[in-house]
Formats: C-alpha cells, sequence, structure tokens
C-alpha cells in the first residue's frame, strides 16, 4: 500500500480499484495534471474507469485534503498531491508550472501577518511570468 493510499484509508475512504489506479496517476505524476490528464493515464491502465469516477474521487480527495486543487487563470483544474508546502510560478506561455520554496517568503509571509495582528494558517503564492529570453 502507498502512502497515499494509506492516507485515504485512514481518513476512510474505500479503496476500490479504479480508486487505486487514480491514485497512482497522481502519486507518479510529474506535473500538475488535469481532470482530462487524470482520465487519459488512468484509462490507458484500466479501460472501465469513466470521467465521472475521476471527477468524484479527485472531488472526495480535494475534500478529504489529500490533493490541491488549482486554477492558474485556466478554465480549468489541475491537481496536486497535498504532501509539502511550496509556491508555483507559472509561465504564461507554455503553461508550465515550476515548484518552488524560499525561506526568505517564508519568513516574510509570517513577518507581515504577525505585524498585522494574525497568524498565519495557510497561504498559496502564485507568481505569473515568462521566460527570459537569452
Amino acid at each position: 500500500m502507498t502512502s497515499l493510499e494509506q492516507r485515504c484509508t485512514e481518513a476512510g475512504l474505500k479503496m476500490t480499484g479504479q480508486r487505486r489506479v487514480i491514485l497512482k496517476v497522481l502519486d507518479g505524476a510529474e506535473d500538475h495534471p488535469s481532470v482530462e490528464d487524470v482520465y487519459e493515464r488512468a484509462k490507458s491502465v484500466d479501460s472501465s474507469i469513466s470521467m465521472a469516477t475521476v471527477y468524484r474521487t479527485l472531488n472526495m480527495l480535494d475534500e478529504l485534503d489529500l490533493v490541491t486543487r488549482h486554477e492558474f487563470k485556466e478554465n480549468f483544474a489541475r491537481y496536486e498531491l497535498n504532501t509539502d508546502h511550496h509556491h508555483h510560478l507559472i509561465d504564461i506561455e507554455s503553461g508550465e508550472v515550476v515548484e518552488f520554496q524560499n525561506d526568505e517568503i517564508e519568513k516574510m509571509k509570517e513577518d507581515i501577518a504577525k505585524k498585522l495582528g494574525y497568524e498565519l494558517v495557510e497561504c498559496r503564492l502564485e507568481l505569473y511570468g515568462k521566460k527570459l529570453k537569452k
């Protein structure tokens, strides 16, 4: 059982064969796949998987906070496993999503919240840009 399957089981999610395939697709994704991407990848493993099953499973995983849903100023959602804290830089020309972490930004966010009298609970940082021409 993968760590994601274990987290699902601990959250009370029944593990069907189709859900296992979808979890495997998400666990192996090196990008931020859309619902359609997850569907195509899962269907190549198990042709009986329907788009409705993928939607339901992703929504359930999102509600259980096991995946994170992103829209990145697009007309569709992308998903990623909710594992480590990081931010995103989105290339507005190619749609490529680059994950990054930065200790200075983390400290700055905490300082801003504290100066305003808040404890920071959650923050999503999305940067949009174009690759510099060489």
